[in-house]
């Protein structure tokens, strides 16, 4: 009976991963950036992100240009070798919430002229795990030089956006090693087995621990083993 309701379990949950694979919710993603070097905790809006499709990974995306005051913030940023950091505050479709915090080096930034990569990684369900920014590293170099003319420009981000679905491992053949169990288990209940293995192989747990006793009681009885000579 128990094997039984195991293989039924076992039946139940697969069948879940099928349905969640499946998935084809939707979520919206906000983003926000820290530009104020004076306020390292104050977050301005960003853009937008709504990924439509979970399954599909496919997404759309606003963003608000920047404008001159924030242009000379990322300067500043990119000058002292700071970081850009990004918050993505996540809304799901079951009404769930949740923020990540994500960042590049402003310099590889504005070398970039504002093009990145964001990466929304999901689990099995659907749910979010994690929001990610990458920047061409080749781009990171010295910014001493950037002036704001050459930031003036980087009014608007260019942002690829990707969605990784997190890939289920393979399900093992549970039912059919349990079936396997069953049958030997009951072929032994016939007696239709018979143990073909050596004396060793059956009775080695009997005779192991009887030998390292033999050979702790010598090692730590050395004179009474020199009598016995």
């Amino acid at each position: 009976m128990k094997i039984l309701f195991f293989t039924s379990l076992c039946y139940l949950i697969a069948s879940l991963n099928a349905s969640h694979l499946e998935y084809d919710g939707w979520l919206n993603i906000e983003l926000y950036h820290a530009l104020d070097i004076d306020e390292p905790q104050k977050f301005t809006l960003r853009g937008n992100l709504t990924v439509t499709n979970l399954s599909a990974g496919t997404t759309t995306i606003s963003q608000e240009p920047l404008s001159v005051h924030e242009r000379t913030q990322l300067r500043k940023l990119a000058e002292e070798d700071r970081l850009y950091r990004l918050q993505a505050h996540i809304r799901e479709a079951d009404g769930s919430r949740s923020k990540y915090l994500t960042s590049s080096k402003a310099c590889a930034l504005a070398k970039a002229q504002l093009t990145d990569v964001l990466w929304v990684s999901l689990d099995h369900s659907g749910s979010v795990t994690g929001v990610t920014q990458s920047v061409n590293n080749g781009n990171v170099g010295n910014c001493r030089g950037l002036t704001i003319r050459d930031v003036d420009v980087l009014d608007e981000f260019n942002t690829e956006v990707y969605v990784k679905l997190t890939e289920n491992a393979p399900i093992p053949d549970t039912a059919t090693f349990i079936q396997k169990l069953e049958r030997e288990r009951e072929a032994r209940e016939r007696g239709e087995t018979k143990d073909n293995r050596g004396f060793f192989a059956k009775y080695w747990m009997y005779i192991v621990p009887v030998v390292i006793l033999v050979l702790i009681s010598g090692a730590t009885n050395p004179e009474a083993a020199g009598g016995q000579r």
